[in-house]
């Protein structure tokens, strides 16, 4: 379009070129700027783009609802900052009832045969590993998505992790239902295991940013709640296995039941030419169980009530987890405590609090990262062991001494306090670390823990050849100290990584170092379960030779020489061998653990050069003072 004079006016495109530049102008599904060197509007021509000129910058439009993002749950000025620890209190009530696993062992090793273990159930070997399978993909999801916490919040994560351990509880009891031990571990195991290393780290950098004046106790706090999940979670197990069990088809004495023995498994002829697998319960067995009696009963009538409860926990879990992360709320950047500074006296007595900021990639390349992530793995395979079968090793130790003592209840108490013991150390430990320092701290820890694991064999040893209620006391009041020590070091990590490579990247760093628990998930359960195994065979093959033979074959139906496959059928035992072991025959049981107990002791050992070698950071490695503050466009671009 031309006027009469020739030269170009207004034209059509540069109308619709008009109306592009105009800010209204934006597309809904991202924002588009461009910023080309418009000289006149009269003429098409006489517009040029220069590629000095900025570029197009387009962001994508999140497929994360904003309302989960940490841009959009900043606290209000005037926001009481003790709400909080709250919410971070009940998510990790919710996923330290894994500490409470030991409960369910006893259930899944009996979940066919119920009242015995039938030759299809799972071993304690089985069983134990998915606990630490939990734990391996606890420090692995933490790993990864510490990071992440930085970048989405501690909402979004603590959503994921509602999913993921509320999930892992349904899959994990489908395969329980199942009787398939792969579901368990996908379910438990990796999904729940997820959950846990999310919901771990979701509040941790958040409390430490809201308590820059009380680092220690802040973490103490949330951590704390990791620890008592077992506290509120080994009775309410307790009461759900007890309400959704019930007991198998019972067919008599075994003087009345013609019993069929095949590759070591146990047959009855219920009618005609109909065999069904049976299990047979000595005295042993139905002692801690209400109004059912020794004799013979059908392999897989009856139910421990593990799945059904798996499948009450997920539910309930994934609720609470969702309120705890719907809490939360950051600090506004730059905020502080009202009238709080950093007290110079603090800088003056522990050189090992930094006020500079180490990136989270820079951190794994210092050898204070690997020094602690030494201390943290040692430690934990030291304590996780022990706790994964906790109610199995006080069982083993004291139920075949102190009977009378030891019973059902007094276990389950037991697991309770050890959840007491290590939540309370947890706090007690992390705020008293705040007086003495960090490193102070862990030189307690491991120079308390080195004696004391080695006093548990010894506890062990007394009550298999004095049984008394004096090495009880001894073991319960040892183990007790170990688990709040445990508890403890968990809770001051967190603060101890602030004081070594501040605080800037203080959760990405953490989640990166619980890939030292990851590694003692493994550890520890499988040292204690391996040499556990151990020592039971050779217990019974000990035991066996000091059976007269023939009570052996009148009592297992087979001769002794096909003892290997009535090991492992279940059918002879370490209890089962002592009913009919000549009268002085000294248990072993009680002695199951002591190379394992031993073992946990040099690991401290190892913990403890590796704490004294923890020195401050080399100054090389911190960032610049305008890395470490946010840019301005930066911030600009994230919102």
């Amino acid at each position: 379009e031309t006027s009469q004079r020739g030269t170009p006016s207004e034209t059509l495109l540069s109308k619709m070129l008009r109306r592009l530049l105009s800010p209204r102008f934006r597309p809904r599904s991202s924002i588009v700027s461009y910023t080309p060197h418009v000289q006149s509007f009269d003429s098409v021509r006489s517009i040029r783009f220069s590629s000095s000129a900025p570029t197009a910058t387009v962001e994508p439009k999140s497929r994360i609802p904003h309302w989960l993002l940490k841009q959009h749950i900043v606290a209000k000025p005037g926001f009481n900052r003790w709400r909080i620890p709250v919410a971070s209190v009940s998510i990790h009530l919710c996923i330290g009832s894994v500490y409470a696993w030991s409960m369910f062992n006893t259930s899944l090793t009996k979940e066919l045969g119920v009242v015995a273990p039938a030759a299809e159930d799972w071993t304690l070997g089985q069983v134990v590993p998915v606990f630490s399978t939990a734990i391996v993909f606890l420090g692995l999801s933490a790993a990864i998505a510490g990071h992440w916490l930085e970048k989405v919040g501690p909402r979004m994560v603590g959503v994921t992790s509602a999913a993921c351990w509320g999930g892992g509880f349904l899959i994990g009891g489908l395969g329980i239902h199942l009787h398939q031990l792969p579901l368990l571990y996908l379910g438990y195991g990796a999904l729940g295991g997820c959950g846990l290393g999310l919901g771990y780290v979701s509040p941790v950098s958040n409390l430490i940013r809201w308590f820059p004046d009380r680092r220690g106790m802040a973490t103490g706090l949330a951590i704390m709640g990791f620890g008592g999940g077992a506290m509120i979670g080994a009775p309410i197990k307790s009461k759900l296995l007890n309400y959704y069990s019930r007991p198998p088809h019972y067919l008599g004495e075994v003087e009345n039941v013609t019993l069929v023995n095949e590759g070591g498994r146990r047959f009855a002829e219920v009618s005609p030419g109909n065999l069904k697998e049976v299990v047979v319960a000595s005295h042993a067995d139905i002692a801690h169980s209400n109004g059912l009696l020794e004799g013979v009963y059908l392999v897989g009538t009856g139910s421990t009530g593990a799945a059904a409860t798996f499948f009450t926990l997920g539910t309930v879990y994934f609720g609470v987890i969702m309120c705890g992360a719907f809490a939360y709320r950051v600090p506004a950047e730059g905020w502080t405590p009202p009238g709080w500074t950093p007290p110079p006296q603090l800088r003056q007595v522990n050189t090992m609090i930094t006020q500079h900021h180490v990136h989270i990639d820079q951190a794994p390349k210092t050898p204070q990262f690997w020094f602690l992530w030494t201390v943290l793995c040692c430690n934990v395979t030291a304590g996780i062991g022990v706790l994964g079968v906790a109610k199995t090793m006080m069982d083993d130790i004291f139920g075949t001494t102190l009977p009378d003592i030891v019973t059902a209840q007094f276990t389950a108490t037991y697991v309770l306090m050890i959840s007491v013991f290590n939540m309370v150390g947890r706090l007690g430990w992390a705020s008293l670390s705040d007086v003495i320092g960090r490193k102070a701290t862990y030189c307690v820890f491991f120079g308390l823990g080195i004696p004391l694991y080695c006093s548990l064999p010894f506890a062990a040893g007394w009550v298999s050849t004095a049984p008394s209620v004096t090495p009880l006391i001894m073991f319960y009041a040892s183990t007790m100290i170990i688990f709040s020590m445990y508890g403890g070091g968990f809770a001051t990590i967190p603060a101890y990584l602030a004081d070594v490579f501040g605080t800037k990247f203080v959760g990405g760093i953490h989640g990166r170092l619980l890939t030292a628990w990851s590694t003692a998930g493994v550890l520890g359960p499988m040292a204690i379960t391996q040499l556990r195994a151990g020592s039971a065979r050779a217990s019974v093959h000990d035991l066996a030779n000091k059976v007269d033979p023939v009570v052996f074959k009148q009592t297992f139906g087979s001769p002794i020489t096909d003892l290997e496959a009535l090991v492992a059928s279940k059918t002879v035992s370490i209890p089962k061998l002592m009913e009919i072991a000549p009268a002085g025959t000294v248990d072993p049981t009680p002695t199951l653990y002591d190379t394992t107990m031993y073992s946990m002791a040099g690991l401290l050992c190892i913990a403890l050069l590796a704490n004294l070698s923890v020195r401050p950071v080399d100054p090389h490695h911190f960032m610049e003072l305008d890395e470490a503050q946010p840019a301005e466009g930066d911030e600009r671009k994230e919102k």
